[in-house]
């Protein structure tokens, strides 16, 4: 379904800060896959997902989805069919526009690919059939947070949780062909976080969609999904499934990980989250 080979990217080559962000990666994913990804800070993680989304062009490797190559395909062109969340809940919405237009302006994104993006949002959100609305309203209504009855309002006006679980419908309004979650729980309170969670792993599950989601919590990496792949130095170093990955603990995790890389994990944020509960 996606399928990435000897991907590389190097940041300011040739200077003092010169930075190789990932390192001849490669990975499979096949359709309806749910991966975790953990690692250190700077291990490629968001790079990866950049790669994917198109916001920089890899130095080298291609990199296909369903069996298409988008290698050098603009970030715009992939949004169409690749869904994201950020960690920051203000980077996904439009805070003077209403929840009714953040969702028209995502719907008419993917809905149309037959014209540019400037193109269908000149249009106006007259756009938008009242089938279309009632499919918001009832969308949002899965969310069981009350947004259904506030339509009209400014997303500016919304929670931090109300604003993430906002853009996860927002880049699953129409069903993208693969979803990169990146920390998308980790700003908001433990409440917001495992609300947002659970309408996560709802909407991959009810629409099997192919998804990579980092997360700094080991539980979780083992927990969720059905694969859990690990990071360092711009490499994966450890990706396994299946029998393998049920039965392990936090604990193995962590052994094969320090067997991989070389080296143990270091990241406090990523320990401490040993003990915490899904």
């Amino acid at each position: 379904m996606l399928e990435l080979s000897h991907i590389s990217k190097t940041f300011n080559p040739g200077t003092i800060n010169e930075k190789k962000a990932l390192t001849g990666v490669d990975l499979k994913m096949e359709d309806g896959d749910f991966a975790t990804i953990v690692g250190s800070n700077g291990a490629g993680k968001s790079t990866l997902f950049n790669a994917i989304a198109g916001t920089f062009i890899a130095d080298e490797g291609r990199i296909e989805l369903d069996g298409e190559d988008i290698t050098f395909e603009k970030e715009h062109v992939r949004s169409r069919y690749i869904g994201r969340l950020f960690q920051d809940p203000l980077m996904g919405t439009a805070p003077h526009m209403t929840i009714e237009e953040n969702l028209s302006v995502a719907y008419l994104r993917a809905a149309d690919p037959g014209k540019s993006f400037f193109a269908r949002i000149a249009q106006d959100f007259s756009r938008i059939s009242a089938k279309e609305r009632a499919k918001f309203r009832e969308r949002l209504s899965l969310l069981d947070m009350g947004l259904e009855d506030r339509m009209e309002s400014p997303v500016g006006l919304l929670s931090g949780g109300q604003r993430q679980a906002l853009t996860l419908l927002m880049a699953t309004i129409v069903t993208p062909k693969i979803l990169l979650l990146d920390e998308h729980t980790a700003a908001l309170d433990p409440s917001a976080a495992a609300k947002v969670l659970k309408i996560t792993r709802d909407i991959v599950k009810e629409r099997s969609i192919t998804c990579l989601m980092v997360t700094h919590n080991m539980n979780q990496a083992l927990e969720l999904g059905n694969r859990t792949l690990m990071m360092d130095g711009g490499r994966i170093v450890l990706d396994i499934g299946g029998e393998e990955r049920r039965g392990m603990s936090v604990s193995d995790l962590l052994s094969r990980f320090a067997q991989n890389a070389g080296q143990s994990l270091d990241n406090d944020r990523i320990l401490l989250s040993t003990e915490e509960n899904v």
